[in-house]
């Protein structure tokens, strides 16, 4: 591309009161012509907020993409734009992700940028950056926040979510006291970063390092480690490379992209959201991810990343231990490292020189930490699909048949739950309605519900839980997730009752409640739809046009 051919330069060079306002205005900013003149104009566009701990270093990253940003030629604008900040966000940032992919397409589309820097991390920015940047299809390069530190407790590493919930379990049994709880709060979260586990965020942005969206191993680089803020530095640089070359996500992304992308999510025990972002990325690039391709390759690939929930150790062992570069070399020839990346190179190329350094936390082929990582189900509960993790799960649940305890709602959930008058035992299936995206709203992390105290005395650690809502990526246990349709537009969970008995073949990826044809027929008739949980705003335009699951519950309107 030339210097005339840019986008800015077709804005600021016309002889017009167009190009008059645009120059005035940059006058006005303190920005003399010969800054900005004939050189990119480069985004940044920055996820931070005094709410996103995530994202609290990214002010300092901003002024190190800028650095490279002008070392290279380009002009850098920072903008700032909706953080989806996972802790304090409520009922979900699920509720908001299709929200930022908008607001920054609109961004990107409406001034006159030549290329973007995108800074994201925590759960769902990873993916609504990528959506933007893809349909926008703009010169584009994503900048992973990188996860904290350890966690440190009493001589033991602990990770965010993972180690939370146990200790939270222990505390509800009794093991643990107010004082051990307190000391685990303020040790858990050290720095600035995402969760250091294999939780949403370190699981989208492996898979964003995956589809060649960023600098080969940046994705597993520690938030605070100084190599973060090079790395930094030199995705600046290289976004004004990549407008001169005029390379853009389409000219990257194809159908093997995608499928590299699901056999990462499986190598590294990833989480079971990414089945939704990772369908809503490929439909953004005109491609379609049926939850069949997910449930193929997951008997294909073994979990190779000994890392929590599914393993031991933590994101900074796991860098530490050669990074993403590093297992993919341990695929082989089960990875197309012939796909393109944002550095012009072949995957391939880029990891030629990675070594692994701890062949316990990046297992091999032969030693895997566990055979699957995610498997699909069918049934009559789902006909279009549920997931659940079983590498996360007790083992002689894989297999079972018990009652259904319903719970109506969240609301009803937390009411009951720790009743000690509820009919309840470990054989028990706790089955929780309407916390699907219209249900939810949002389709929150709901479904790792809570066990009931009086089970967790009696030393009762996982169950069979069921719902059509997601689950942190952090956390573990026989949750059956996604499952759809959900039950707020009369999916077949809506219509579970207390007592029946409800099967889970794990194995043969099947789950069925026992009740005859007729009988659920009947159900179905006597179904009442529930009242919308928005009547106006930005909630009423979610609920008319999102889509289920199975199809990356991004907005119907945002494909042709």
């Amino acid at each position: 591309m030339k210097p005339n051919e840019l986008r800015s330069y077709k804005e600021y060079s016309q002889n017009n009161i167009g190009g008059f306002h645009f120059r005035s205005r940059m006058n006005q900013l303190g920005y003399h012509s010969s800054e900005y003149q004939k050189k990119p104009l480069i985004a940044i566009i920055n996820t931070s907020n005094d709410l996103m701990p995530c994202h609290s270093h990214f002010n300092q990253r901003v002024n190190e993409v800028k650095r490279g940003i002008l070392q290279s030629g380009g002009f850098p604008i920072e903008m700032p734009v909706m953080g989806l900040s996972e802790p304090f966000q409520k009922p979900t940032t699920m509720l908001y992700r299709n929200l930022l992919a908008m607001e920054v397409e609109e961004i990107l589309r409406s001034y006159p940028f030549d290329g973007c820097v995108l800074l994201g991390g925590c759960d769902k920015t990873t993916p609504a950056l990528l959506m933007a940047a893809i349909t926008v299809n703009l010169p584009s390069i994503f900048l992973p926040a990188g996860p904290m530190l350890k966690g440190h407790w009493r001589n033991k590493d602990i990770g965010s979510g993972t180690d939370v919930g146990y200790y939270w379990g222990e505390m509800q049994a009794e093991k643990n006291n107010n004082q051990d709880w307190k000391e685990i709060e303020e040790n858990i979260a050290r720095s600035p970063g995402h969760c250091m586990t294999m939780g949403t965020a370190s699981t989208m942005t492996a898979i964003a390092e995956t589809l060649g969206l960023c600098l080969s191993g940046s994705s597993s680089i520690p938030a605070v480690d100084s190599r973060h803020a090079q790395m930094a530095a030199q995705t600046g640089m290289r976004i004004v490379e990549m407008v001169w070359e005029d390379l853009k996500p389409k000219d990257i992304l194809t159908p093997k992209s995608f499928i590299n992308g699901i056999k990462i999510l499986m190598a590294m025990g990833g989480s079971t959201n990414a089945l939704i972002h990772l369908t809503a990325i490929a439909h953004r690039a005109g491609m379609n991810l049926a939850l069949g391709a997910f449930s193929s390759i997951s008997k294909q690939i073994p979990i190779l990343a000994n890392i929590k929930p599914a393993g031991k150790y933590l994101m900074e062992d796991f860098y530490y231990a050669g990074g993403l570069p590093s297992l993919i070399k341990q695929l082989g020839e089960l990875f197309d490292g012939d796909q393109k990346t944002v550095q012009n190179l072949s995957i391939k190329e880029l990891i030629e020189k990675s070594q692994i350094h701890n062949d316990d936390v990046i297992r091999s082929l032969e030693n895997p930490v566990s055979n699957i990582a995610i498997s699909i189900l069918r049934g009559n509960l789902c006909p279009q699909g549920a997931v659940i993790k079983p590498s996360a799960m007790e083992a002689r649940l894989l297999k079972h048949t018990g009652p259904a305890v319903v719970f109506k709602n969240i609301v009803d959930l937390y009411n009951r739950i720790n009743d000690p008058n509820l009919i309840i035992d470990e054989n028990s299936v706790l089955v929780l309605q309407n916390a699907g995206p219209i249900g939810g709203p949002g389709m929150p992390e709901w479904g790792q519900l809570p066990i009931p105290k009086k089970l967790l005395k009696q030393g009762i650690r996982d169950m069979v839980r069921i719902s059509d809502g997601r689950m942190s990526g952090t956390g573990y246990g026989a949750c059956v997730l996604h499952v759809t349709p959900e039950s707020a537009i009369g999916g077949p969970l809506a219509l579970v009752q207390d007592g029946d008995l409800i099967t889970l073949d794990v194995l043969e990826g099947t789950l069925n409640v026992l009740l005859e044809k007729k009988e659920m027929e009947r159900r179905q008739k006597k179904w009442v739809l529930p009242d919308p949980k928005f009547v106006k705003g930005y909630g009423k335009i979610f609920l008319k046009h999102i889509q289920s699951a199975n199809e990356g519950c991004d907005f119907d309107f945002m494909y042709e």
